[in-house]
């Protein structure tokens, strides 16, 4: 499949590096200057993305239903949890969940933590008690569908003072399922500053529309405004992430 060209928001021009491999990645993340994100096109191919999507469609019985159904997912995403006032089952079950993401697609989250390493150039490792790499669906039809995702930064698994001396983070995602229209992700040059919910001044910063196909890999600094817009047709949009944060110069420290 032919990945689709990003596209800019405004008449400002692209901040998307693209290439075909995860080397310089984390220079054009995170260098100067820096890039909204990083796109490798068909990282994983289309018959890979179709067995996995297959395989996670058959374990729905194991979907944990996040927001009233809005979106879902396999494994447990701490943000989901964090927001729901379920933080402790989130800790308390964490095992359990890597168990269930590795029986429906196995050796995935150990393949994840690898591409953060080739991303960063560094050493990735699991956190401890935290849940894996895991898979977010969101629904053909449903709620983020209809009127995108919400606004938001990847901050909620940042400690204080990671936010404080500003260390670096990234959010990576692997597509395996796109939607037949829309549902591009739009980041701004916009970064987190203490506050949960975006500005006005951080909305009318110039922002991109990043698009994608199936098999791509998206990375983007995780303390960049972000949101996932809305989408048609009968296709879910699936996807895989994991979020990594440095610790040390060159160790990251992964989780979902």
């Amino acid at each position: 499949m032919q990945a689709r060209r990003s596209t800019p928001a405004s008449s400002a021009p692209p901040e998307i590096a693209r290439g075909t491999s995860t080397d310089g990645a984390a220079r054009a993340l995170f260098g100067v200057p820096a890039r909204l994100g990083v796109v490798v096109p068909r990282l994983f191919g289309p018959d890979e993305c179709a067995r996995a999507c297959e395989a996670v469609h058959r374990a729905r019985d194991a979907w944990n239903h996040d927001f009233g159904g809005a979106q879902f997912s396999l494994g447990r995403a701490f943000y989901t949890h964090l927001e729901t006032s379920l933080a402790a089952e989130y800790f308390a079950r964490a095992a359990d969940s890597d168990a269930c993401v590795e029986r429906v697609l196995p050796g995935m989250q150990a393949r994840m933590r690898d591409l953060v390493a080739d991303l960063t150039g560094g050493h990735a490792r699991a956190r401890r008690g935290w849940c894996s790499a895991g898979v977010h669906v969101f629904p053909a039809g449903g709620e983020v569908a209809s009127r995108g995702g919400v606004r938001h930064f990847d901050v909620e698994g940042l400690t204080e003072r990671h936010l404080a001396e500003n260390r670096r983070a990234v959010s990576v995602v692997i597509m395996l399922d796109v939607p037949e229209g829309g549902g591009g992700l739009r980041l701004w040059d916009a970064r987190y500053h203490g506050r949960e919910h975006p500005t006005r001044k951080d909305e009318r910063a110039k922002s991109v529309v990043l698009a994608y196909g199936v098999g791509d890999l998206i990375a983007f600094d995780s303390h960049r405004l972000h949101q996932i817009l809305p989408f048609s047709g009968a296709r879910d949009r699936v996807s895989i992430t994991l979020h990594a944060a440095e610790l040390d110069p060159g160790v990251w420290e992964t989780w979902f």
